[in-house]
Order: structure tokens, then sequence, then C-alpha cells
């Protein structure tokens, strides 16, 4: 049994690296495949799809656990729901409209950034001099993303749309942590993309496309609910469970960097020196904060 364990540990620290790479890819690819459904289903229309599929993924998860449900945790799932799923991913694919991916992908670096400052203005957790350096330096790479155009067009509306969505994610994930403690992960994630489809359906119904979108366009929001969201988030906590928190979400770094590369290689979307500027400014300081964190 010790030989085995041996020969499987090798093979774990082998293989970690690429599913952390292969993460990044499938979340860096999402904007990607956003960029291109975005404009023939319009915002709501596309996240709906996405999560009504991802729901169904992790349905089985959430029903092991029914016989906890109850009206208290159904409307915490109700309110995490909109703000890590229903209201993000609307700001996200109605950004997608209007500027490359690569934006959107460096708007949600910020995430990290917003949790910590949620968690010091709700929770008033301390967070140093070094990590608040670090959101400082951040959100001045926003303020450069903000200022750059691409083809001519002003992206100022894109980034800000990806700007608010990372910030819902920062009080989405501070929520997490303190209420769904007790939960099993992939429930809590089932019973929040669940409560934020039906809180979407009528905005999606409303705005539904009076034309078929293309197959091209459904091919995208398919692979986002089905790939980039139910078995990506599924991956994600085994990978969690295997090697812990903190080097699983290194996986986040990576975001930004595909996304604007899944941009440049499939769509001919050039990263301008205004994106890269920005990029390097907001990831430089998600990193330097993770390390002053520790």
């Amino acid at each position: 049994m010790n030989d085995t364990l041996a020969a499987a540990a090798p093979r774990a620290d082998w293989l970690t690296p690429l599913e952390l790479l292969a993460l990044g890819a499938i979340w860096g690819g999402s904007f990607l495949f956003m960029r291109i459904a975005a404009p023939s289903f319009g915002p709501f229309a596309l996240v709906e799809v996405r999560i009504v599929l991802g729901a169904l993924i992790l349905l089985p998860f959430l029903w092991q656990v029914r016989a906890r449900l109850d009206a208290k945790r159904v409307a915490q799932f109700a309110i995490v729901g909109a703000l890590n799923s229903a209201i993000p991913f609307s700001l996200f694919a109605w950004g997608a409209e209007r500027a490359p991916a690569g934006i959107g992908a460096i708007a949600n670096s910020l995430t990290v950034l917003f949790t910590a400052l949620v968690a010091l203005l709700v929770y008033r957790e301390r967070i140093g001099r070094r990590r608040a350096l670090a959101m400082l330096v951040g959100f001045v790479g926003v303020v450069v993303l903000m200022s750059g155009k691409v083809e001519g067009s002003n992206v100022f509306d894109a980034a800000l749309a990806g700007t608010v969505a990372s910030f819902c994610y920062g009080f989405a994930a501070n929520f997490t942590k303190r209420w769904f403690a007790d939960m099993p992960p992939l429930a809590a994630v089932a019973g929040t993309l669940g409560c934020g489809a039906v809180m979407l359906a009528p905005f999606a119904w409303a705005a539904w496309p009076a034309q078929s979108p293309a197959a091209s366009a459904w091919g995208s929001a398919i692979t986002l609910g089905v790939l980039c969201t139910g078995i990506a988030y599924a991956f994600f906590f085994r990978l969690i469970q295997r090697v812990g928190a903190a080097r699983a979400t290194t996986c986040t770094y990576l975001v930004p960097l595909f996304g604007v590369g899944w941009g440049w290689l499939l769509l001919a979307e050039t990263p301008t020196a205004t994106m890269l500027v920005a990029g390097a400014l907001i990831l430089g300081s998600v990193i330097a904060s993770q390390r002053a964190a520790h």
C-alpha cells in the first residue's frame, strides 16, 4: 500500500499543474464564448441558458442534501445566486457585446481584491498595509483599462460592467464562506445557480431573441453552461479537496491570460497596450495581495 501511495504522489504533483492550466483555459474561454453568443442571444437569454445548464449538471449534489433545505437556506441561495451568477454573468455578457473578450477576463481578476475589500468593509477583517497597497494598484489598473480604446471604440462601459460584476463576486464569496460552511460546496453552487435561474427567467423570457440564434451562438451558449459552469465548478472543487483552496485558486491567475489569448487566437482581437498594462497591474496586484494574506 505504501508503494502505491508513493507512486501516486509524483503523479499527482505532475497532474495538478495541468489541471490548473485546464481550468484557467476553460474559465478564460468563457469570455470567448460570451463574445460569440451574446450578440445573438442578448445578455439575459444567454445567461439563462448558461445558468440552467450549469444547475442541471450539479443538481444531483443538491438532491443529496435536500433534507437540510429550509426557507432560510433558500433565501441565502437566492441572495448568493443573484450576486454570484444572475447579475455578474449578465454584466459580463452585456460587456461582451461591446468589447473584446479580454476586457471582461481582465476585469474578472478583480474578484480577489473585492473579496478582501468587502471583508474589510462588512466584516471588519484586517487586510494589512501590503494588501491595501496591492488593492490600490489593482484599482489603478481598472482606471487604465477603462481609459482604453479598441478599434476606435471606447471600452469604458464594458470595463465598468466587468468591475461591477467582480464587486458582486466579492460579496458572494464572503457570504458563501459564512453561510454555506456546513454544506457540500457543489450542493451550495447548485442551489445558488438554481435560484439565479428562477430570478432571471422573467427577464430572459422578455428579452428572448425574435430570430433563432445561429448554430455557433447555440454551441457557445451550451458550452458556457455545461463546460464553463457545471463541469468547471465540479472540477474546481474536486481540485480543492485534493490540493487545498490556496493552490487551487491559483488557476484564477491564468483566466485573464487565456481570455486575452483566446480572443487574439480565435477572434483576431489583438490586445492593445492599454489592455496589457492594465492586465499587468491588476494581475500583479492580485498575486501580491494573495502573498500578503499568508
